[in-house]
This record gives C-alpha cells, structure tokens and sequence, in this order.
C-alpha cells in the first residue's frame, strides 16, 4: 500500500473540503504545476502519482510502458492510486488513471475530484513527445484521439470541470478555489 499521510496531524487552518483534492485531466493540463499552487494556497501537501509509481517500481513510466506493455502499465497505475492513504493533499494523477475503475472509485472515496479541462489544440502545444513523457498510448493512437476516448471518462468521474483555457496559473487556482466553494485564499 502506498502511504503518504502526515507524520504529525495537520495544524493549519480548517478549509471545510474534504480531505484530499485528486486532479485528473490530459497530460499537459496543469495538474502538477496547478496542483502544487494548490496544495500551497490550502495549507494541504502535493503527491504526484506519477512520481509514486516510479518511486515504487524504481523505473520511469516509459521504461514501465516499454518493459510492461500499456496492459501492465495501467495495472500498476491502478493498483498505486487505489492504495494511496493520505488526508489534506492534493493528489495530482496521470492522464490515464482513469482507466482504472479501481483506482477512481477509491480517490473518489477520498477526495473531490477536479478534471482540468483543456482543449486539445491547447494540450498538443504542451505535451511534446508522448513516449518521453510516458503517456500510456496504443501504437497508431493520436493525441487526437487519446483526447477523444479520455474526455468521456473525466467527465463521468469529474466532481467539478473548471475549463483552464486561457488562464494562467493563479486564476485557474482561483477558478479552483470558487468552485470548491472557497474564496481566493
């Protein structure tokens, strides 16, 4: 089991959310660079799972995609993020954990669960190369057409969808805050 909760209890100020904030969205969204603005403005802590994944197989996640296969890859996805035990952090996720039905009821049981919703022209400028990044992908798939298959299943498992198209990182941070019900700390 992955765990990430606080050595000492939390001491700074009650926000009312619940426990955890898990982001979810395509690769190149702004889930860890939104995440940890986040994490900051709410006194939580940052995890990436991404970063879990590797630190618990000792691979990158293109040498776990290469070595594995997507099959094998997604399973260890899922089996990391369905076993992350933490309070008051805000958990940003590979593009793909939603694959894993496991892993999303599981964060969804933990956490409110934000989709950073970017169009694809806006995710294709971001993203570069998609191997280097480890982004799980059939041969032949286009980012086109990961966006297409990925789109209906943020949506399904989305708590709330703040569309960051055009903002920067604060005023995605703040569009975040609102809807989470908290004014811009």
């Amino acid at each position: 089991m992955v765990s990430v909760t606080r050595d000492r209890p939390y001491s700074g100020r009650d926000t009312g959310l619940k426990e955890n904030i898990v982001l979810i969205g395509m690769p190149g969204c702004g889930k860890s660079s939104l995440g940890v603005v986040l994490a900051k403005a709410l006194g939580y802590r940052f995890v990436d799972s991404d970063l879990l994944i590797q630190e618990n197989e000792g691979r990158l996640l293109s040498e776990i995609i290469e070595q594995d296969g997507l099959i094998g890859f997604k399973k260890i996805e899922e089996k990391v993020n369905a076993s992350i035990e933490t309070v008051r952090t805000v958990i940003a996720t590979g593009g793909s954990v939603v694959y894993g039905p496991k892993a999303m009821e599981h964060l969804k049981s933990i956490a409110d669960v934000i989709y950073l919703k970017l169009p694809l022209e806006d995710i294709a400028e971001r993203v570069g190369d998609l191997n280097e990044r480890g982004v799980a992908f059939e041969p032949g798939q286009t980012l086109g057409d990961l966006y297409d298959e990925r789109v209906p299943l943020y949506e399904k498992y989305a708590d709330i969808t703040v569309d960051t198209h055009d903002m920067d990182i604060r005023t995605a941070v703040g569009q975040v805050l609102s809807q989470l019900g908290k004014e811009r700390l």
